[in-house]
């Protein structure tokens, strides 16, 4: 069965007295296999959000086909979402409650006995702040809260936008190692961040969107080899001069870092280089070529927009 399945789908907003603005066009996105991690990334605008949302029911599409775990949204949203755990804005918990005791709240419905609670505070990295009340949690404990709280139906699909938001740098290990265990436990992961490097850390696929498109989608390798542009990296004295002289003879030049030049794409004939610099005088002290890292592709492919995709 195909975990998520989004064919043609466009969602526009109206506005009174303006025209319609247009937040998906026309995406396609499938997660066919379970037991996967699968990253959602785009930049400010990009439509990640409202797919989000038109995935989960919470929105209705103006046009194309949802199907979550073989269930036509918004339809089968009863069926559908008592096999989802969503986190997608930033969980509410009862302030003056321990985060044992909101987990128990919302436990109860389910009959979810206490040892279970205690199980998945533990999975989430909370066993020690299970009887803290949340008002004391930092940002990053009631994001795990959270994540906690969508762990409590025993989901089969995960969603989850920005999870590892106010998170220290260990915080984030430990939400990576968590969402790989629960990968590699039968779940699937759908997972949205900003965070490139996390996300290519722990993904088994993405899934990249711009302007309401699919721009790319694949593992990680794929994206990148697919985008395969190797560059130049020259160090030299006088960048600034360097650059002027590149740019000159039709090359794309850029600092990089001090007294470093990137050349994109690198020339067939690295000597190419060396023999522009040397008739403008200049003499570069080091030459290497190397290839473009997710972070440079997922930019290229964006149009250089940063960030990720609010509401």
């Amino acid at each position: 069965m195909t975990v998520v399945e989004i064919v043609g789908l466009h969602k526009e907003y109206k506005r009174f007295r303006h025209e319609p603005t247009l937040a998906v066009d026309g995406l396609d996105l499938t997660v066919g296999e379970p037991g996967q991690v699968v990253g959602f990334l785009g930049p400010n605008g990009s439509g990640k959000t409202t797919t989000i949302r038109c995935l989960l029911g919470l929105i209705r599409p103006t046009a194309g086909t949802v199907r979550l775990l073989g269930h036509d949204m918004p339809h089968g949203a009863a069926a559908a979402l008592d096999r989802v755990g969503a986190l997608v804005e930033n969980p509410k918990f009862f302030e003056e409650f321990t985060g044992q005791r909101n987990l128990r709240l919302l436990g109860r419905i389910r009959g979810i006995k206490t040892q279970a609670i205690e199980d998945i505070l533990a999975q989430v990295g909370l066993a020690d702040a299970a009887d803290m009340k949340v008002r004391k949690y930092s940002l990053g404990m009631k994001q795990r809260l959270g994540v906690a709280a969508t762990l409590l139906k025993d989901p089969e699909l995960l969603v989850l936008d920005e999870p590892a938001n106010g998170l220290d740098p260990a915080g984030i290990v430990e939400m990576r190692r968590m969402l790989r265990d629960l990968a590699d436990g039968g779940k699937t992961v759908f997972v949205s961040s900003h965070q490139l490097g996390e996300i290519e850390q722990v993904c088994d696929d993405l899934v990249i969107i711009d302007h309401g498109k699919v721009v790319a989608s694949g593992s990680v390798g794929q994206i990148v080899d697919a985008s395969a542009m190797e560059t130049s990296v020259i160090t030299i004295d006088d960048p600034t001069a360097a650059i002027e002289a590149l740019v000159a003879a039709g090359y794309e030049a850029q600092a990089k870092a001090k007294n470093q030049v990137v050349v994109e794409p690198a020339p067939e004939n690295p000597a190419d280089l060396t023999k522009i610099l040397a008739d403008a005088g200049l003499y570069l002290r080091g030459l290497r070529s190397e290839g473009r890292s997710l972070e440079e592709v997922f930019l290229s492919l964006t149009e250089g927009r940063s960030g990720d995709v609010p509401s």
